[in-house]
């Protein structure tokens, strides 16, 4: 099976997600081409890599971008095109204005984030194009199954859930440090810095846990707001470690391995590639009961829930957690597990095929069948 595996983001997914499927299906990989310098080092070598250059979203050039684009799936003659969703309005418009090859989409978010200045206004409705043009679409969670069934009326037997695979072993192969120590009272807040991520809440439970444990030290790292709106006072440097930037892939496994928690006081959510490193780093969970994280992190077995906003909540279930040590080596080691068994990357790619498989043979039904059951043309 030839597959075209078109991405603009969500690099490390689609990395993770390529290279297992090099072992099942003959590969290209089609992006933009400032995602080559991030990907190039990671991606399978026996997998084609294609780029095209990609203006900003404003630039009129994205007309001949998108007409490239075009032509590398022709060149490719792919039995299947698999795309990461994208909020870029262009590739929506080249969706509406092409034939496509049987189409598969992931899609990583059904709704906007709450307060996600990242998403360009009104790609929330140009992108529904994906949700009615695509033979297959794929979720992370059983929730956002249902909101495409019953929000958006796509059928049924169009939306596949497959798990959000784990991403620590890719940054632990990037990674410049090898041998990290853990740090008993360090918990890390990691990833982009909006309102639905909860920080503030997190930064409130700071003032309870500081009081049971002084030790304790919140290092927050990730792009976004500016950290400084959420300390107008200043910040105390025993207590809180701010990395206010973009983390390179080469620093982002010494971050989780020498934190001993990771903490996601999120207040909407789809599903969470921060817990997707945090499994496979041994690095404990500790999350909001929300959205697709409900379905992803399973209570007092491979992570601690807690409810959304509740700050005393927070505070005792880190609190909890720091001073056991053996809750955090069984969830390390249940963590572990699920990165061997759900969350591996090489089941993955199994059930991915057999979406493509259905998304070839419902579009075009009448081929499919005939050849399943041995009638080619020459026989009718």
């Amino acid at each position: 099976m030839k597959v075209a595996l078109l991405h603009f983001c969500f690099y490390e997914y689609t990395v993770q997600l390529a290279n297992a499927l090099s072992k099942y299906v003959d590969l290209t990989v089609i992006h933009p081409t400032e995602l080559s310098a991030q990907c190039k080092k990671a991606f399978d070598p026996s997998i084609n890599v294609c780029s095209f250059d990609k203006p900003r979203i404003r630039n009129p050039g994205n007309i001949k971008s998108m007409s490239k684009m075009m032509n590398l799936i022709r060149k490719q003659k792919p039995d299947v095109l698999h795309v990461q969703e994208t909020n870029d309005p262009w590739y929506d418009l080249a969706l509406l204005l092409n034939k496509m090859p049987p189409l598969v989409t992931t899609i990583h978010d059904v709704f906007r984030h709450p307060g996600d200045k990242d998403a360009v206004p009104g790609s929330e409705y140009t992108r529904r194009l994906s949700f009615y043009k695509s033979q297959q679409l794929i979720v992370h969670a059983h929730l956002l199954k249902d909101a495409l069934i019953q929000q958006f009326h796509v059928p049924h037997a169009r939306v596949c859930v497959l798990p959000h695979g784990e991403l620590g072993s890719m940054y632990e192969k990037l990674a410049t440090d090898k041998i990290v120590q853990r740090e008993p009272y360090t918990i890390l807040f990691y990833g982009r810095i909006w309102p639905y991520k909860g920080l503030k809440y997190l930064l409130e439970a700071m003032s309870l846990i500081a009081e049971r444990i002084p030790e304790i030290k919140l290092v927050i790292a990730g792009r976004g707001e500016n950290l400084a709106e959420y300390f107008p006072d200043g910040c105390d440097s025993k207590h809180y470690e701010m990395l206010n930037r973009f983390i390179p892939s080469e620093d982002v496994a010494g971050l989780f391995k020498r934190s001993t928690a990771v903490i996601l006081p999120y207040i909407e959510a789809s599903q969470s590639g921060v817990a997707a490193v945090a499994f496979a780093m041994g690095t404990p969970v500790i999350a909001s009961n929300v959205g697709g994280l409900a379905e992803m992190i399973r209570h007092e077995q491979d992570g601690l829930l807690v409810p959304p906003g509740n700050i005393p909540a927070l505070a005792d279930a880190i609190i909890r957690l720091l001073g056991d040590r053996q809750l955090q080596e069984k969830l390390q080691i249940a963590g572990f597990q699920r990165c061997e068994n759900d969350l591996n990357w090489s089941n993955i790619a199994k059930q991915t095929v057999e979406v493509y498989e259905k998304a070839i043979y419902l579009n075009n039904p009448i081929q499919q069948r005939q050849k399943y059951i041995g009638i080619g043309e020459s026989k009718l």
